[in-house]
């Protein structure tokens, strides 16, 4: 049986997305599934039982989409799942088609995505990982106390939350009668958010452990599980936090959390009563941190 999954381009959406995948490697155990997704997704699918990824890079004119069809058209799959809404799907060999349908604001993503499979509860957003990416991760933080995860960088200014304000609150919550106290904190970002974070560091009463290097998003997964507490903007390392099943604070300004909100028995969102990120207080996010 030949499955083919098309997914998101963005890290967050495509860990909310990781749910229907589980679900269509469960319920067909004799599947290969070929996996498309946008290069910063990429290795989120690695290690997804049975199957390969195809990273489609976007090119002028939609040209990416062509490419796509060109590989995958020689195949009769037995089961396409569009979660991009694309024409794509309407020009391939397929026995069954499932292409999402028109996007409802009123629910969660999580929700919205599950219902291309029609099922009858929200997939909950699942990662495979390996053994590998558990050592990895212990390597990246060795045993000792507990880890307050920190991402205090996002997408946008207007998603990101001032520096001083998460320096604030990381002290408060580390002292010693704070709700982390005597924990570690470990800063999280991408490459390009090292110069972002140096005001922050500059005010930590301690110095931090930092994870920018790592380019496998399944091992940043792992280190997050080994974490205590999740704290950051409305970013994609909120979900990946939220999908190691670690308690997530995540921080919205304009983004509305009702529909994007980390998806997790232990997830939480704190949003700014006036959509203004800059404008939530540091007593505000410390009395949720706790």
């Amino acid at each position: 049986m030949e499955i083919l999954f098309i997914t998101h381009t963005r890290i967050g959406d495509a860990v909310l997305s990781s749910g229907v995948l589980r679900h269509l490697v469960e319920a067909h155990s004799d599947a290969r599934i070929t996996v498309v997704c946008g290069p910063l997704a990429a290795t989120l699918f690695a290690a997804v039982p049975r199957s390969k990824t195809i990273v489609m890079t976007k090119e002028p004119f939609d040209g990416h989409w062509l490419k796509l069809w060109k590989a995958v058209r020689a195949t009769r799959w037995n089961l396409v799942v569009d979660l991009r809404r694309s024409l794509l799907s309407y020009f391939l060999s397929a026995k069954e088609r499932r292409v999402l349908g028109p996007a409802d604001d009123s629910i969660h993503r999580v929700r919205y995505l599950s219902s291309v499979l029609n099922l009858t509860e929200p997939a909950a957003p699942f990662l495979y990982t390996t053994p590998a990416h558990h050592a990895a991760a212990r390597d990246l933080i060795p045993d000792g106390a507990p880890v307050l995860a920190v991402s205090p960088v996002a997408a946008t200014v207007a998603k990101t939350w001032p520096a001083e304000r998460f320096a604030g609150v990381i002290n408060a919550a580390t002292a010693p009668s704070g709700v982390c106290a005597g924990w570690r904190v470990m800063l999280f970002g991408s490459p390009a958010d090292r110069a972002q974070v140096e005001p922050l560091v500059a005010r930590l009463s301690q110095k931090p452990l930092r994870l920018f290097d790592e380019p496998d998003l399944l091992t940043v997964h792992a280190a997050l599980a080994r974490c205590g507490r999740f704290l950051g903007n409305d970013s994609g390392l909120a979900h990946l936090a939220a999908a190691a099943g670690i308690p997530v604070l995540s921080l919205f300004g304009p983004t509305d959390p009702i529909r994007y909100a980390p998806w997790g028995p232990a997830a939480r969102t704190l949003r700014s009563p006036d959509g203004v990120i800059a404008h939530m207080e540091e007593s505000a996010v410390l009395a949720a941190l706790t």
